[in-house]
């Protein structure tokens, strides 16, 4: 892409209610927009790591057999009357009529909707298990929507639901998801902890959080050199803050929960009255398994920890690009033709490659590409002469000389 021809912008202007440095960093390189409260638009470029993180979370997913589904963002209040939490889940629940005065709501989970969908279509214990999810819009009226992305009350959410006919079934898919989302946050490459915690409005007889490292995170974590942790809220301390475990000392650290995986055993099923017959012929109800991933908010999450004081450090993986060229000055033909001859050579390649053609001072195209985060950059300037580019890393400043006629010849 060009960004002469993008619909790229930035800004060296703070947003006044950005407090975190994800923040402000995603608005002002032009990731996001938002339209009103806890509402934003994903602009082309966060719209590209969204889709860069689902990837990785589809191919973790579906290797573990999981299936993709979308589920109506529209859901009938019926479902929810039937499960009894259409009353108890509060205002955050955004309850709308049609105009035959029907009731619905905006989903801020999808439990009902997935048991309904399950329902008359799943009859047999020999067709079970199954795991289906989605990656879908979810919608969750929060008192006090802030930090960008991180709360918001329009959000991008993974959530999975796993059907089983035992209980002992359901255990050996919870360890399997446990591990499909390790190998997706090693993957994206972020520091995470994996904790016991609360199962809180979902339910169910357990569940565990996993919690992205960082100083802005609204979770206190207690954690332990013997691999024991836990949210706070549920942790078992000795006396003088010693690990139940182990009885050596615990430390304590901020978190943001990217995920959360919960045993809901038959919390829905049993008062929607879904059910499935058994070996006996029986009619059970499912034993059901939850997972889930804030999509979205991982795009704050992984930029409070992949930025420094200029701007982003996105990894190749998640980044919009993995490489800008940089063309210093766009009116010097020779620039030009190298800019241009690099960018086609790379796209060729299969490389995703923004090229900075624009009319504007070299000190801003570099304060923009740092902004941007866009893991390498070529610069096509002054070394032309030696036949070289620059490439810089944007993540440690380092700056190494390229012949140009290596690069085009690879």
């Amino acid at each position: 892409m060009k960004m002469s021809e993008s619909f790229i912008y930035t800004s060296k202007e703070t947003p006044k209610d950005a407090e975190l440095k994800s923040h402000q960093f995603l608005v002002r390189a032009g990731y996001i927009q938002q339209v009103g409260a806890g509402i934003y638009n994903l602009l082309p470029l966060g719209l590209s790591v969204l889709e860069n993180i689902k990837t990785i979370i589809r191919k973790h997913l579906n290797d573990a057999g999981a299936q993709e589904l979308v589920l109506g963002f529209v859901t009938p209040a019926s479902f929810w009357q039937k499960s009894g939490r259409y009353e108890q889940y509060g205002k955050e629940l955004l309850r709308i009529k049609d105009r035959k005065d029907q009731d619905f709501v905006l989903g801020p989970t999808y439990e009902e909707a997935i048991v309904e969908c399950v329902r008359g279509r799943i009859a047999s214990y020999k067709q079970l298990p199954i795991n289906l999810y989605q990656i879908h819009l979810k919608f969750r009226d929060e008192l006090r929507a802030r930090f960008g992305l991180i709360r918001g009350r329009e959000f991008v959410m993974k959530d999975a639901y796993s059907f089983h006919s035992t209980q002992e079934d359901l255990d050996r898919e919870f360890l399997v998801m446990e591990e499909a989302y390790r190998k997706i946050f090693d993957e994206l490459g972020i520091r995470y902890v994996v904790v016991e915690a609360d199962s809180g409005a979902i339910g169910g007889s357990g569940s565990k959080e996993f919690m992205l490292l960082a100083s802005c995170g609204e979770d206190t974590l207690v954690t332990c050199e013997c691999g024991y942790a836990s949210n706070i809220e549920v942790a078992k301390i000795g006396e003088d803050d010693k690990c139940c475990k182990c009885g050596s000392t615990l430390r304590y650290e901020k978190g943001i929960e990217i995920g959360h995986i919960f045993k809901l055993g038959d919390k829905y099923s049993k008062p929607m009255n879904a059910t499935f017959l058994d070996q006996q012929g029986k009619a059970q109800p499912f034993v059901m398994g939850c997972y889930g991933i804030g999509v979205s908010r991982l795009i704050a999450g992984i930029a409070e920890q992949m930025s420094d004081d200029k701007g982003l450090c996105w990894n190749s993986n998640i980044a919009p690009f993995e490489k800008l060229i940089l063309i210093s000055n766009i009116k010097d033909e020779r620039q030009r033709e190298v800019g241009l001859s690099l960018y086609h050579h790379l796209r060729a390649k299969g490389e995703r490659v923004l090229l900075d053609d624009r009319n504007e001072r070299f000190g801003v195209k570099i304060s923009d590409f740092e902004l941007l985060g866009i893991p390498e950059a070529l610069v096509v300037g002054k070394d032309l002469e030696n036949g070289q580019v620059e490439l810089i890393n944007r993540k440690d400043s380092n700056r190494l000389r390229l012949e140009i006629d290596t690069i085009l010849g690879a």
